[in-house]
């Protein structure tokens, strides 16, 4: 007989506590493999495909795209069990570790029962009323009774009992935050499907508090012909920009930055690369050469690849340099990071960047990839820009940032010419160094840039 398992968003790491459905891999009714991706979603690191660690038929799928769901949320119900007459066979055991925070060697041995409610039509979790792939379950088989009857996004809450019905709330996070704010879930208005309420509903309705009522006007006065509001629209700071944003604050708040810069001379550098490429096999790339000339300068001054642990005020020094890199996205800013940067020659850190890039590009990176970084490298350059002062990527200590490599008239061995010159700047935490070491960090940057050759005395 078939046996119904329901499967829940598992943990993604990094301490991530929700995740918004971007787009659905499976419908109701498809027969899924262990293992095979069923949805896909957006967390505040990154976009993730979730595999099913059962192999059945979809009996039911929870949540709407566009939707958030907190960790340990319904995803879908799977019927597995063995074959029907004429059926291919429908897989028992569950996978290996698919992703962090659940193996699935063995089946659950308990399932959790929902209250039967009135049947009402969602879209989002649809029972599949005839699957010619799971047979009638006996009464001995536990069966979610989202089997029986649709089931709305109320009935998965945990109810917050009044005297007016529950409130249609599915995230424990939701309710934190309104209770944090004293703000009753009761008189807000829910923008999910059926009426759930979402956290950016808790959002509006607590910022809308917070914002004095105008003075009513009489009908005798006509209204303001213009207002600051009028025609703006919100966007919710959510996902991974609201992640950005969180972490840019946080960085803003806790850390005293300061930043140098110097013209550097890159003529020599840009040579140096052409011939490397001329002389065949994989092409360098310039950003691969200032990664290599990083991991040198951090090598001599490895005050500037660390961390500030407030609780025990102390500055932590690493061993080694995980090298964040910026990447320009149609969602967004990423910052990649390149693992043992130092230990990697200007061959493999090409590689590897253009590895990374292509994943950031289709949204296939992994929260393990864009977390860990010890120094981030910022070219800047790409958008046709000569200098910034970049804010530093919490809790690193310290951001090299480059600018485009232009034409310039430069004096070089006492003539003036027209050589390649750059914009280099360095934005550093100032409580694990002054600006001495900062300013011998940048300067042996800028000599690496305009005599490559400096390079070879730590090769």
């Amino acid at each position: 007989m078939a046996q119904v398992l329901e499967f829940k968003l598992p943990d993604l790491g990094e301490g991530l506590t929700e995740a918004e459905i971007v787009r659905w891999l499976v419908e109701v009714g498809d027969v899924v493999a262990v293992d095979q991706p069923i949805v896909e979603v957006e967390t505040a690191k990154a976009m993730v495909e979730v595999p099913c660690p059962y192999g059945g038929v979809v009996t039911a799928r929870f949540g709407e795209e566009g939707t958030e769901l907190p960790v340990g949320a319904p995803l879908v119900t799977v019927a597995v069990g063995p074959p029907t007459s004429g059926d291919e066979t429908v897989p028992t055991e569950g996978s290996g570790n698919v992703l962090v925070g659940y193996g699935t060697s063995e089946a659950p041995a308990r399932r959790r029962r929902v209250r039967p409610v009135q049947p009402t039509s969602v879209a989002h979790a649809t029972p599949v009323a005839h699957a010619t792939a799971v047979a009638p379950a006996p009464a001995a088989t536990v069966v979610p009774a989202s089997l029986a009857v649709p089931v709305t996004p109320a009935a998965l809450a945990v109810s917050q009992e009044a005297a007016d019905g529950p409130v249609p709330v599915i995230s424990p996070l939701v309710r934190r935050l309104a209770r944090e704010n004293g703000l009753d879930l009761r008189e807000v208005a829910g923008s999910g499907p059926e009426g759930l309420i979402l956290r950016a509903d808790v959002e509006n309705a607590v910022r809308a508090a917070s914002v004095p009522q105008p003075t009513p006007v009489s009908a005798a006065t006509p209204p303001p012909a213009s207002s600051a509001l009028a025609g703006s629209h919100r966007i919710p700071l959510k996902g991974m920009r609201g992640a950005v944003a969180d972490k840019l604050s946080r960085s803003r708040r806790e850390i005293p930055d300061a930043t140098c810069w110097v013209d550097a001379d890159a003529t020599e550098l840009m040579r140096a690369r052409a011939a490397m490429n001329a002389a065949g096999g994989p092409k360098i790339s310039l950003l691969a050469l200032l990664a290599r000339i990083c991991t040198a300068a951090l090598a001599r001054f490895p005050e500037l690849n660390s961390t500030v642990d407030l609780a025990a005020r102390e500055v932590v020094r690493f061993d080694h340099v995980h090298l964040g890199f910026a990447a320009q996205t149609e969602r967004g800013l990423v910052v990649p990071v390149v693992r043992d940067a130092h230990a990697r020659d200007a061959e493999g850190l090409t590689a590897e960047f253009a590895r990374l890039t292509e994943t950031a590009r289709d949204g296939r990176l992994t929260p393990g990839e864009l977390t860990g970084g010890t120094f981030t490298l910022n070219n800047y350059g790409v958008f046709g820009v000569d200098g910034s002062t970049p804010i530093i990527n919490h809790p690193e200590a310290a951001m090299l940032g480059v600018g485009r490599i232009i034409p310039k008239p430069w004096v070089h061995e006492g003539d003036l010419a027209v050589r390649q010159v750059v914009q280099l700047s360095l934005t550093f935490d100032h409580r694990v160094c002054d600006g001495g070491t900062a300013g011998g960090f940048l300067r042996y940057v800028a000599d690496c840039v305009e005599q490559p050759a400096v390079l070879l005395r730590t090769l």
